[in-house]
């Protein structure tokens, strides 16, 4: 003889080798036709088919498992458990002729006395004298039986008439583990009580692992608490991870990981405390002005809200949660941190308190704030509530009760400064302090609005930018912006090309004072009576002054 070393079932729990024994069981039939004509395998299937699934691989994966699955095995030899409440007859092995109505009267016994009183109940109580003749099953139920029936009981408990057409809840959501267990035993009890799944949905998430893809492991040292990063971090931190996470997949966490999440969140929370800081005296009933009668800017960021919450709310709909946190933090960072909110700076610190400048600037600020706020209260819940209630205005009880904001105007597709219009402006901009941030490193200016530019356009170019006439300098953020043609580029001394076709930038030092209320070098700074230090736009906008007409930016 000779010894071999060869695997062996093992208890999950003991970790202690099982043995095998041939015993009686209980089954439910997969292809048993019912009164319909239909089986259970085939009910199960046509209701996969009829499910939405998130991520979508999961419907193949489902199907795969009914469709080759054996009978579903529902008894165990377990000592705890729920009991399987049969009689069985001694000389046939059948069911008492009586089961449902004696199943009915165990239950009332363990609705009285707790589980064990099936096991210590004695046939006689239920059979009288034909408890001679029959055995009284000890088995118990499958925990997934257990579990899969739960939308028996919560949907249907849940609504006054009981539900007795089979309720559906819009989704059920766990691991992905669960399309062998509590997805998949759901779907069976759903199909056999009511013909259709509890669920009209299933959504599947990966498990959390380390910044290695290592499962957590205390021997290993490598599991993140939630409750250490909530107690350093907060919770915002820790559900603004879980949704920047693509959950279809295993989600890596890490301290480098929860580090640059707290980076974003920042970004978002900063955004939303200088649009608040910039609605200071701004009261919506009073102060804010119509859509059509916004400045160009205003009405463009505005609508790039719109178009985002009408982005953010699909994404939510379908439970796409990275997307919602992508385009939150683009909105921020690009669109308001790097472009409009620099660019009206000026207008709100150096326009007069009640002008149309600032008041229209200031609306949308509210308006987007408004929106924002509601855009990230089903992640970043504690700092949305936080928002919502420092926004001036009529405030509901939380912005967890609100819905949407509905005050966002849209371009037409048709507007003269519409949003073709805007994204040709962003992109000569984004060249442009591709250029000026040149010019600071090789000390030609020291910030962008010492420096005056000129721009050697196309036609098409030219055509855009000269709808914003003087305002293009405040979108440019320099103190002087010059439309030349292309042509004159190709000698001009210091023009510089650019990666957008059509365009070339020369940018130099200005040699004019500068304003020391604007900060813009003008030529016209100290020519004003009893104004030596501002230039003429900022002597018209003191208080005493007539103020100023912005037509665009």
């Amino acid at each position: 003889h000779k010894r071999i070393t060869h695997s062996y079932m093992h208890c999950w729990r003991h970790k202690t080798p099982v043995i095998y024994r041939a015993t009686a069981q209980w089954f439910v039939g997969m292809d048993v036709k019912g009164k319909d004509g239909m089986t259970l395998r085939e009910r199960a299937l046509e209701g996969i088919e009829a499910t939405r699934f998130t991520p979508a691989w999961g419907q193949a994966r489902l199907h795969s498992m009914i469709a080759n699955r054996p009978d579903w095995c529902i008894s165990r030899q377990r000592n705890w458990g729920v009991p399987i409440p049969f009689f069985l007859h001694k000389a046939t092995g059948e069911l008492h002729p009586r089961t449902v109505e004696l199943m009915e009267e165990a239950a009332k016994r363990v609705e009285a006395e707790g589980i064990d009183a099936w096991f210590r109940l004695d046939s006689a109580e239920l059979l009288g004298e034909e408890a001679a003749d029959y055995d009284k099953v000890t088995d118990t139920l499958d925990v997934w039986f257990d579990s899969g029936t739960t939308h028996r009981h919560v949907l249907r408990g849940s609504h006054p008439h009981g539900h007795e057409e089979g309720p559906r809840a819009d989704l059920y959501l766990e691991g992905s583990d669960q399309h062998r267990g509590w997805f998949h035993s759901s779907l069976l009890t759903g199909c056999a009580i009511d013909g259709h799944p509890p669920y009209r949905g299933l959504l599947t998430h990966g498990f959390t692992v380390d910044a290695q893809g290592r499962k957590m492991s205390k021997s290993m040292g490598n599991v993140v608490a939630p409750q250490e990063v909530m107690d350093k971090l907060g919770a915002d931190i820790l559900r603004l991870w879980v949704a920047s996470t693509d959950y279809g997949n295993e989600m890596a966490v890490s301290d480098e990981i929860l580090k640059r999440t707290a980076d974003v969140y920042r970004r978002i929370r900063n955004t939303a405390r200088f649009l608040l800081a910039n609605l200071n005296g701004f009261e919506p009933s009073r102060d804010a002005v119509a859509f059509g009668e916004m400045l160009a800017l205003d009405q463009w960021v505005v609508d790039r809200a719109a178009q985002l919450q009408a982005r953010i709310e699909t994404a939510y709909q379908e439970y796409r949660f990275l997307d919602v946190y992508q385009q939150v933090h683009g909105f921020c960072a690009r669109e308001l941190g790097g472009f409009y909110l620099d660019v009206i700076k000026d207008r709100q610190y150096t326009t007069q308190t009640d002008s149309l400048a600032r008041r229209s600037a200031q609306t949308a600020l509210y308006q987007v704030v408004e929106a924002l706020s509601r855009w990230i209260a089903p992640i970043l819940s504690f700092t949305a509530e936080e928002i919502y209630e420092n926004i001036p205005g009529e405030r509901g009880d939380s912005v967890l009760l609100e819905e949407y904001y509905q005050g966002l105007g849209t371009l037409d597709d048709g507007a003269e400064m519409g949003r073709d219009f805007w994204e040709q402006v962003l992109e000569v901009k984004q060249a442009v302090n591709k250029c000026l941030e040149d010019a600071r490193n090789a000390k030609t200016i020291k910030g962008s609005l010492a420096a005056e530019v000129t721009l050697y356009v196309d036609d098409a170019l030219q055509a855009t930018l000269a709808k914003l006439g003087e305002e293009l300098r405040f979108v440019m953020l320099t103190s002087e912006v010059t439309l030349a043609p292309l042509a004159e580029g190709e000698q001009a001394e210091g023009a510089e090309a650019t990666e957008l076709a059509g365009l070339k930038v020369a940018v130099v030092a200005s040699g004019h004072r500068k304003c020391e209320r604007c900060w813009h070098h003008r030529e016209d700074v100290g020519s004003h009576e009893g104004h030596d230090d501002l230039c003429g736009r900022c002597v018209s906008n003191l208080p005493e002054g007539p103020g100023e007409t912005r037509l665009h930016a």
